[in-house]
């Protein structure tokens, strides 16, 4: 077990983080890999890819470091509340060169609420894009797990900025980097108005995002796989193959409806969402501490 030395003390996590609590063998590239992105989590400095540890295509690698990633988080006490799904627009993935969305981790302390102001101490290099938010109140468990099953287990959606961000130096990420990275996580706001799927159809949804009143990115739900529902549907397949399923009560990210941006100190974006109203979040301009 290697243990991680916080130096960042605005990082809330203790001093000492362990990589691999388990001892379980592993690949050394690989707890080397999750080493190095730990480091730059708590230290809040940028690093360097990890495609010098592992080939930039090999996605089974890459979810092994970001179990081990998480489990470091984890290991506070921190819980998972859900999961994000990334790279579902065609331009992203060419972009990476894959043919596949990824995913991620959403953790309790990720989580603002519309309008709350977002603190920047956690955040690194980040980048907002909007997207649709599902919260469950069924399992995705068992079963064909295909749209209708996943369509009837979502309580709910609701407007979402996702703020995400990279521990990759200047975002000069592979996909094995974003994957390794928790799929490029940082924070993300949740939208007030609530509307069930019986009231709202998310591949018809229409979206606008401005930062500081300057629209910057606009898009639809087509964009998300084709639909968001086919998101949640791939997400809940994947969680399930990796023996952690979606669950009542999580969380789920569908992916971004248009362009991410760059985030600035003192920024204010917002984004809009036919059906589902606004979302915003606030970037301070110094310390909030």
């Amino acid at each position: 077990m290697i243990m991680i030395v916080a130096d960042n003390p605005k990082v809330a996590m203790s001093s000492n983080i362990p990589i691999n609590p388990g001892s379980a063998p592993v690949d050394p590239n690989i707890e080397a890999a999750a080493e190095r992105l730990t480091k730059a989590f708590l230290s809040g400095q940028p690093c360097a890819p990890i495609i010098d540890l592992i080939k930039a295509d090999d996605v089974d690698s890459a979810y092994q470091i970001q179990t081990l990633f998480n489990t470091a988080r984890q290991w506070q006490g921190t819980k998972v509340v859900g999961r994000k799904i990334g790279a579902t627009s065609e331009v992203v993935q060419v972009q990476l060169g894959v043919d596949q969305p990824d995913f991620g981790v959403l953790f309790e302390d990720m989580q603002y609420a519309d309008g709350d102001t977002v603190s920047m101490e956690r955040l690194l290099q980040p980048k907002a894009e909007a997207e649709i938010a599902f919260v469950l109140d069924r399992d995705l468990a068992d079963g064909d797990l295909d749209v209708e099953q996943c369509r009837a287990a979502v309580a709910y959606a609701t407007a979402a900025l996702e703020i995400v961000d990279s521990r990759i130096m200047d975002w000069d990420i592979s996909f094995a980097d974003t994957v390794a990275d928790n799929a490029s996580s940082g924070v993300y706001v949740l939208g007030s108005i609530r509307k069930s799927l019986a009231e709202f159809v998310p591949v018809e949804a229409q979206m606008t995002m401005t930062i500081d009143d300057e629209l910057v990115s606009a898009g639809d739900g087509a964009a998300c796989l084709g639909d968001p529902l086919h998101a949640l549907t791939w997400l809940a397949r994947r969680a399930r193959e990796f023996g952690e399923p979606l669950r009542a009560g999580q969380v789920v990210l569908s992916g971004a409806l248009g362009p991410m941006r760059p985030v600035k100190p003192g920024s204010v974006v917002t984004a809009h969402i036919t059906g589902l109203g606004s979302v915003t979040a606030r970037f301070p301009t110094m310390s909030t501490d």
